[in-house]
């Protein structure tokens, strides 16, 4: 006889498991302690097996049948209903365990073993740490569009404009991560473009004239802080790096026998090794730099450790000391000079100077000419601007561009 709800609030518990029957194999197991527990009974495969369909009343009568109903559909399609079951806990599991953070920090994982750059690593890093407080723990599957803006707009909102920016797209890279390794099919961010309010495009300030070039070469060479950064700003106006790339130079890159410093793709924009002529000037002062420095890894050390680089922060306070403001010039600035001064020189072929700047354009063959064909003219180029940069040290202004 099928149960009532009135029969199963009734039932007592006696010293063994009891089965109570509703029919169709489904019944109530009660057992000792009092607790009333849905159970299908089924044969699949020619063996006779068991399904847990819930605790009642948590699983009412009804949910129990419906259960039931959905199990016996299965099995009409050769299908095991306890297998399916398993599947459906374990699908359900990996949703709750894939949550936004977990795939974060596991694609900021595979960062490292890729041997991206500390410093991108840490953006990102940076960046994911304000979306955790909104997103952390929300499965990656779930999250939608709507989410990921409301998130996005608190940074927004106090003005944040290109960090906003940067965030969406770093979202962004998790979900195309997640999508890669099979635990989302869609990435929501893809739909937020135009969304955010553009921030206004800022370029690295920079001096960009004889003029102005000269004057900033005298107060470089003149600095009276601490030597390695003045050799620091020394080697950045000669040599035009970015500045992380100097920072976080290692002694073993540098050949000065060669003339030439080799930068680690890890440590490249364009993530490919870079190699840059070294002039005598410059070869000077990393053997001045040498005997600071010399006796650990890195060429350019913290103030109070000599485990961590010189902070980003260090060349461009030492510029604000020297009077040049951030609207004026900045570490990053010295290639815009470079670049500038050396184009309107017209001595050099402007894709050699894009080859020691390591710009690249979409083109594989001039990538290739970046790289081995205009070797011998940059050690030229190397060697001119040296002199050219003593040249306007002494106060020779006259402007490049008007030089016989």
């Amino acid at each position: 006889m099928p149960l009532t709800d009135t029969n199963i609030r009734n039932l007592k518990p006696s010293s063994a498991p009891t089965k109570h029957s509703d029919g169709g194999g489904l019944h109530i197991l009660l057992n000792p302690n009092g607790s009333k527990l849905w159970r299908l009974s089924y044969r699949f495969g020619g063996k006779q097996k068991t399904l847990a369909l819930g605790a009642y009343p948590a699983v009412s009568l009804a949910a129990a049948r419906k259960r039931r109903d959905e199990a016996k559909a299965l099995l009409a399609t050769g299908t095991d209903p306890g297998t399916a079951a398993k599947q459906e806990r374990a699908a359900k599991l990996a949703v709750a365990e894939n949550t936004f953070r977990a795939v974060a920090n596991e694609l900021l994982a595979k960062n490292q073993k890729e041997g991206k750059a500390e410093t991108t690593i840490n953006k990102k890093r940076w960046l994911l740490d304000m979306a955790f407080a909104d997103l952390g723990s929300r499965p990656i599957t779930e999250i939608t569009a709507k989410e990921i803006l409301d998130c996005i707009r608190k940074v927004e909102a106090v003005g944040n404009l290109e960090t906003a920016r940067r965030m969406r797209g770093t979202i962004g890279q998790v979900f195309r991560y997640a999508i890669a390794t099979a635990r989302a099919d869609t990435d929501p961010t893809g739909g937020l473009r135009g969304a955010l309010t553009a921030p206004t495009v800022s370029h690295h300030a920079a001096v960009t004239t004889s003029t102005q070039f000269g004057a900033l070469i005298r107060a470089v060479w003149a600095y009276e802080g601490m030597p390695e950064t003045r050799i620091a700003l020394q080697l950045m106006a000669l040599l035009y790096p970015r500045p992380g790339e100097l920072r976080l130079a290692e002694w073993t890159e540098f050949d000065l026998e060669a003339g030439t410093w080799t930068i680690p793709a890890s440590r490249m924009k364009m993530r490919r090794e870079h190699k840059k002529p070294l002039s005598g000037v410059a070869v000077d002062l990393i053997k001045e730099l040498h005997k600071l420095t010399g006796d650990g890894l890195l060429a350019f050390p913290a103030v109070h450790t000599r485990q961590r680089p010189m902070s980003e922060n260090t060349l461009n306070t030492a510029l604000r000391r020297m009077g040049y403001t951030k609207e004026e010039h900045t570490s990053h600035g010295f290639r815009s000079s470079a670049s500038s001064l050396l184009n309107e020189s017209g001595k050099w072929n402007p894709d050699a100077v894009e080859a020691e700047l390591a710009h690249v354009g979409a083109d594989q063959v001039r990538k290739a000419y970046h790289r081995a064909t205009y070797w011998e003219e940059r050690v030229k180029m190397a060697a001119w601007w040296a002199e050219e940069l003593e040249r306007l040290r002494d106060g020779n202004v006259i402007p490049i561009q008007h030089r016989a």
